[in-house]
């Protein structure tokens, strides 16, 4: 087989598709993903990051970064913030090629359950801090992409000994 016949095979009708799941599917990047799926706003900080998902920051970065360079991810900038000490101005969330490529694999499917998750854990108070500072706003399409309507629970519905 010759140089060209490989790189022939590389570029077989299934090679993006392992190429995403492979990137879609490394534990740290699948976890900073299914966190950003349950962020309120789907931009979370490097701080956020390292707490939900129990990562070094180092090994959030390096995956961001690979997130970044496929065209799922994107840093956006909340400026008013830099000047502020205590709130993080830069945030990390879904571009519309992001939101395309979960729609493809099904992941946009698990959003009120990655929120649900998210709602549940226990923060500290400068991971609320973060959680709650304002930061920029999304792309609409993929805003839009990740909008879902979140039930109205009563106190019946909580009551899980009926």
């Amino acid at each position: 087989m010759s140089e060209s016949d490989t790189s022939a095979a590389d570029a077989g009708p299934f090679a993006e598709q392992q190429r995403l799941f492979k990137l879609l599917s490394q534990d740290t990047r699948h976890l900073i993903i299914q966190e950003l799926l349950g962020h309120p706003a789907h931009l979370m900080s490097l701080a956020e990051l390292e707490y939900m998902t129990g990562k070094s920051q180092a090994a959030i970065k390096d995956q961001l970064e690979t997130l970044i360079d496929a065209g799922l991810l994107a840093r956006y900038t909340y400026e008013p913030n830099e000047r502020t000490r205590d709130l993080p101005a830069q945030f990390y969330g879904f571009t519309k090629r992001g939101v395309e490529v979960l729609h493809d694999y099904k992941y946009l499917r698990g959003l009120p359950v990655a929120r649900a998750f998210y709602e549940n854990t226990r923060k500290t108070e400068k991971i609320e801090r973060h959680e709650s500072a304002p930061r920029p706003e999304l792309p609409d399409g993929v805003a839009d992409a990740l909008d879902f309507d979140e039930p109205e629970l009563d106190a019946g519905d909580r009551d899980i000994d009926r």
